[in-house]
């Protein structure tokens, strides 16, 4: 398909998603029909190869690029290629990216089947019985100085090549060939954390459809005092989500802080989860959530109050709280910078929120095909002095990240420490770091 047209129908479709009644639900933007999600993720992946691809294989030098699966043992960067029709490989499908004299990529797809629009189908089963020899064929002619494959230490999604699979590509490649194969990780992880416009633009309603259903959540639609429990509430989120027709990539959870003489220890509850309880009036509530919509990852924290009778908002120290929440996202953001690495940024930023009197605890990961996906990580929770290998990988332009950090307050009236937890899905460009549709500036209140 001609590029023109695909950008038209990157545009229609977010139209569609503007002024279609239809396909809204109640609350929540509108989400596209299976079909018209299948046309645009084909066509995202069209304009991928043929916009992106060429300027990230120049770029890390490297000639040609081969990903290889089996059925239901698929690379995770392989899954990002097929077409939204294609629900896993097929038998062993072979997949190759080659730049050619015009410094643009040839696709090819080395398979039984053809694949979609994107690859040119590069085995003909009865002119070449062989799968290997036709691969075989198509590097010969392009004779490469590098073959790069998905081999890496610190991304296990950049690590896809199944030893079964090298073991049959090494026993059958060209003898000639086989001292140029190199890693693919610098190209694999730039595939996976760049985003083009079209996509950002489109993850912005993804985030929105997102922010609805936990405002949803939190609310008295949802939420009866006294009887709805924490885990009603975290099953209430999932089914939802299939009653959208969407999924997660991980089970919501629910916290619940209050005015007791219970403490909260949020090392401990990302070690064992929360405990069930009844949401009464006064309390402080926290859910942590995230769709898959359009093969694109959301991952969201946010907190609510319960109003007490007569309450008409949340006490000030909680307002305060949440504010200084916001600080310490501020001071984080503004660290950003192109090249710098993750560990740097995270050693400035902690630095700085400390001595404005801050209690910041910062675990930020890259966002997009996977919730945790491939990229700069900016620190773990039980990680805050520096994360080695991933964590030393440096920030690139239009990239996406879950900005997720807490900050723990002492809030005199309950005479304990709280944390404030939040997590917001943002791009990294070069007017710097921006929020995909907004962030929690106020709680959410439950009547």
């Amino acid at each position: 398909m001609h590029l023109t047209k695909q950008l038209l129908l990157c545009v229609s479709l977010l139209t569609t998603l503007v002024l279609s009644p239809l396909a809204k639900a109640a609350g929540v933007p509108a989400i596209l029909s299976m079909k018209e999600r299948a046309a645009f993720i084909d066509n995202i992946t069209e304009l991928r190869v043929n916009t992106l691809m060429p300027s990230l294989m120049k770029q890390h030098n490297i000639d040609m690029w081969l990903l290889i699966s089996r059925e239901y043992n698929e690379d995770p960067i392989l899954k990002t290629m097929l077409p939204a029709t294609w629900l896993s490989a097929r038998r062993t499908t072979i997949l190759l990216f080659a730049l050619n004299e015009q410094g643009n990529v040839d696709a090819y797809a080395i398979a039984p089947y053809k694949i979609g629009n994107v690859f040119t189908k590069g085995w003909d089963k009865k002119a070449q019985p062989n799968q290997w020899q036709a691969l075989n064929d198509i590097i010969e002619r392009y004779n490469p100085d590098n073959i790069a494959l998905n081999t890496s230490t610190d991304w296990g999604h950049a690590d896809g090549l199944v030893l079964g699979d090298y073991n049959t590509l090494m026993a059958n490649l060209p003898s000639a060939y086989k001292n140029k194969i190199i890693s693919a990780e610098p190209l694999a992880v730039a595939w996976l954390e760049q985003r083009i416009p079209q996509e950002i633009d489109m993850y912005k309603h993804i985030v929105a459809i997102a922010h609805a259903i936990i405002a949803e959540g939190f609310s008295s639609k949802v939420i009866t005092v006294g009887k709805t429990t924490s885990d009603d509430l975290v099953w209430w989120f999932r089914e939802r989500v299939k009653e959208l027709k969407l999924q997660t990539w991980f089970h919501p959870s629910i916290a619940i802080q209050r005015a007791d003489s219970q403490s909260f220890d949020h090392e401990d509850s990302f070690t064992n989860g929360y405990a069930d309880n009844v949401i009464q009036a006064g309390d402080l509530l926290h859910v942590d959530f995230g769709i898959t919509y359009l093969r694109l990852n959301t991952d969201t924290q946010q907190h609510a109050y319960v109003l007490k009778p007569g309450e008409t908002n949340a006490p000030a120290y909680l307002v305060d709280a949440l504010k200084k929440g916001n600080k310490l996202q501020d001071i984080f953001t503004a660290e950003f910078s192109e090249g710098k690495t993750g560990n740097r940024v995270l050693k400035a930023a902690r630095k700085k929120a400390i001595a404005q009197g801050l209690k910041p605890t910062i675990y930020t990961h890259p966002l997009g095909y996977h919730g945790h996906a491939a990229g700069t990580t900016l620190g773990m929770w039980d990680s805050q002095q520096g994360v080695p290998g991933d964590g030393d990988y440096p920030l690139h332009l239009n990239t996406a990240y879950s900005i997720e950090l807490n900050n723990a307050v002492f809030i005199k009236p309950w005479n304990k420490e709280i944390r404030i937890m939040l997590e917001e899905d943002a791009i990294f460009d070069k007017t710097g770091v921006w929020y995909l549709n907004g962030r929690q500036i106020e709680l959410l209140l439950v009547k």
